[in-house]
């Protein structure tokens, strides 16, 4: 997803002296004055190629983007109410606008900072403990809407030369997220029932920028995890 993209875009600066340039590969100059603009320019070229996957590189596609496994503990106590996510699917990742791009100098990091404006989450949900004091263990289906969403990367890359060209390799990537508006609710839980769903649904609604809160370090760490390995293959 956002760092995948930035690396994609560092990768662009060890393309051009391959004989034949793929055509989801935009070429820039490193002499170019404006060398970050035609980056930028370069990463959007990309978008659509994301949305369906490059095969020949081994790059997956990002619609949707796979994650396994969140696991959440929202409130305290002994009975306190714990979430854990799995099968997790993220819609929206190819519809991001660069905003700003820094590239290394020197033994400083790349920067970039991207937005997308809506992100969809798809998960299988399972709950145990207590919620406003309800018994609220059980499973079904877990849905997340995330507008405004930036994204700010920073990442550090290394080049080796091998016989088969040089090759990028990813050494450091963090990833900062903000999000403006969480909206989530979960569904066919409790055997169906109305009133446990509704009461889990009222939690959610009241209290989205908390649970957003308990999750995004787990899930920037876990982003920022798979980025690097998927830039590394």
């Amino acid at each position: 997803m956002m760092g995948k993209l930035i690396v994609c875009a560092v990768a662009l600066l060890v393309t051009m002296a391959a004989a034949q340039v793929p055509e989801y590969i935009k070429q820039c100059k490193r002499s170019d004055p404006e060398l970050e603009t035609c980056l930028k320019n370069s990463l959007h070229h990309l978008k659509p190629y994301l949305a369906k996957g490059i095969p020949e590189i081994k790059l997956p596609s990002v619609e949707p983007f796979i994650m396994d496994t969140l696991s959440l503990q929202l409130t305290g106590g002994p009975q306190g109410y714990r979430i854990n996510l799995k099968n997790m699917e993220v819609f929206g990742a190819s519809n991001f606008t660069v905003k700003a791009l820094k590239l290394s100098e020197g033994s400083k990091p790349f920067e970039a900072r991207l937005t997308i404006p809506k992100l969809l989450i798809h998960a299988k949900y399972t709950s145990s403990g207590v919620l406003i004091i309800i018994p609220a263990s059980g499973a079904g289906d877990f849905d997340a809407v995330f507008d405004g969403v930036t994204a700010d990367v920073k990442g550090r890359v290394s080049f080796n030369e091998k016989p088969t060209g040089t090759h990028m390799r990813v050494e450091t990537l963090d990833l900062n997220l903000a999000i403006k508006k969480p909206r989530l609710s979960v569904s066919k839980i409790f055997n169906n029932n109305r009133i446990l769903t509704e009461a889990t649904n009222l939690f959610l609604k009241e209290n989205g920028n908390e649970v957003l809160r308990a999750l995004q370090p787990q899930l920037q760490k876990k982003l920022s995890a798979e980025f690097s390995g998927i830039a590394n293959q």
